[in-house]
C-alpha cells in the first residue's frame, strides 16, 4: 500500500483504502474515505441511530473509532516504506458538538511525521462544517518481523 501510494493516482489510492476496510468495523460504521492531499486525509461517516448513544446523538466512542480510522489510514499513507507496520498507541477526543443526523467528516493532518512515531490531528466536523470533535492520534511504526 504504502510503497503503491507514490505510483497511484488519489482516487485509487481512496479506493484502496476502502477496499481494504471491508469486513471491519471501518464497514460497519459506514465509513468512506473521499479526499486525500498533499498532508491530509479526509473520510465521512453517517450519523444513525447505529452509532447513537441512547439518548440519540452521536457515541464518542464511534467518533474515537472515525479519528483512528483517518489518522490510521493517513499513516500509511505518508510512511515511505513497505518494510513496516503501524499500531495507534494513543487516540484522544475532545467532543464540543452533539450530532444527531446526517454525516461528519474527519480530516487527518500530520503534525509530525517521524521515521518512528507520526502525531495526526484529527478535526470532525458536521455537515455545516462546525467542529464536533478535536481529537489527536499517535501512531508507532515499527519494522516487519520478517
Amino acid at each position: 500500500m504504502r510503497g503503491a501510494s507514490i505510483f497511484m493516482d488519489k482516487q485509487a489510492i481512496l479506493d484502496l483504502l476502502q477496499a481494504r476496510c471491508a469486513n471491519t468495523l471501518v464497514d460497519t460504521l459506514g465509513v468512506t474515505f473521499v479526499a486525500l492531499g498533499d498532508d491530509y486525509l479526509v473520510a465521512k461517516m453517517p450519523v444513525t441511530s447505529a452509532v447513537h448513544q441512547v439518548d440519540g446523538v452521536l457515541h464518542g466512542g464511534a467518533t474515537a473509532a472515525l479519528a483512528e480510522t483517518v489518522g490510521s489510514a493517513a499513516c500509511a499513507i505518508f510512511c515511505k516504506s513497505d518494510d513496516v507496520i503501524m499500531r495507534g498507541i494513543e487516540v484522544s477526543a475532545n467532543h464540543v458538538r452533539g450530532v444527531r443526523d446526517g454525516f461528519v467528516h474527519a480530516k487527518a493532518t500530520a503534525i509530525h511525521k517521524g521515521k518512528t512515531m507520526q502525531h495526526w490531528s484529527i478535526q470532525i466536523t458536521d455537515d455545516a462544517n462546525k467542529l464536533v470533535s478535536s481529537c489527536k492520534l499517535t501512531t508507532l511504526i515499527l519494522p516487519k518481523k520478517k
